[in-house]
């Protein structure tokens, strides 16, 4: 697995934390130092932290499992929609809708009832409705699609949530945390490290600072995808050659015994 580079941290802006005054104590060991009001974080506890929760995340994408990543803010929408994307993995970005976790049976209804939309616009069931009754299906459509259609292809529980601003996202935090779906997020100096199982401490508030936090684990996560795809490759390829020696073996024996 690839190394997080320091210096790109750096470049990235994730040693900038919050005002003096706004910290939370129990950030104190990420902190280097203060400047000017300012909470500098400790970039080498970062690169160690960010490792960590990449090589767990990696372990969690080969197992075939899913992450969901998590984060409302509008500085980390356009970074989780387009990393995110790229590994075919679910996210939130508009708003986290209570019990999505605790009540993920009623998610899963309204994202069926998107399903059904669709279904009914692919059989023509769409088109034997009035104007006014197209125009309230398509406004529900619209509405679904905005809450739910990123995480569509969430079928069961996600394995993790990957959170970026634990304050804003608190509710998500309390939910994982109830069902013990293991926590990873971008901790900033104003949070409690301790809410979440695998804290790296960085700036959450720039927009090239997550994006940078949010990258390295997407790498990790690719890397488990394919070796995933690898192992099944080669149990595919061990198969097939252990059913070629069986039928080689049975015609074997079949011609011994015909002697």
């Amino acid at each position: 697995m690839a190394r997080t580079s320091y210096k790109e941290l750096l470049e990235a802006g994730v040693h900038f934390g919050h005002l003096k005054r706004k910290w939370n104590p129990n950030m104190s060991p990420y902190i280097f130092m203060e400047r000017n009001g300012i909470h500098v974080i400790d970039l080498h506890k970062t690169v160690a932290k960010a490792e960590e929760a990449a090589a767990a995340l990696k372990q969690i994408a080969k197992s075939g499992k899913k992450i969901l990543f998590v984060s409302t803010k509008k500085q980390a929408k356009s970074s989780l929609e387009t990393l995110a994307g790229e590994v075919n993995m679910p996210f939130v970005t508009e708003r986290w809708p209570g019990g999505m976790l605790t009540n993920f049976v009623t998610i899963r209804k309204a994202i069926r009832k998107m399903s059904s939309i669709d279904k009914m616009k692919a059989d023509g069931t769409f088109l034997t409705m009035s104007k006014r009754e197209r125009l309230q299906v398509d406004r529900q459509r619209e509405k679904l699609d905005k809450d739910f259609g990123s995480i569509s292809d969430l079928t069961r529980l996600p394995a993790a949530l990957f959170i970026i601003d634990i304050n804003k996202e608190h509710i998500a935090v309390r939910e994982a945390r109830k069902l013990n779906i293991p926590t990873f997020a971008i901790v900033d100096t104003n949070s409690d490290p301790r809410a979440v199982d695998f804290p790296i401490p960085g700036n959450d508030d720039a927009t090239q600072s997550i994006y940078k936090i949010v990258s390295i684990m997407t790498e990790a996560i690719k890397e488990g995808l394919s070796e995933r795809k690898n192992d099944r490759e080669k149990n595919k390829d061990e198969k097939e050659e252990d059913e070629t020696k069986a039928v080689k073996k049975e015609a074997v024996a079949e011609e011994t015994t015909n002697d």
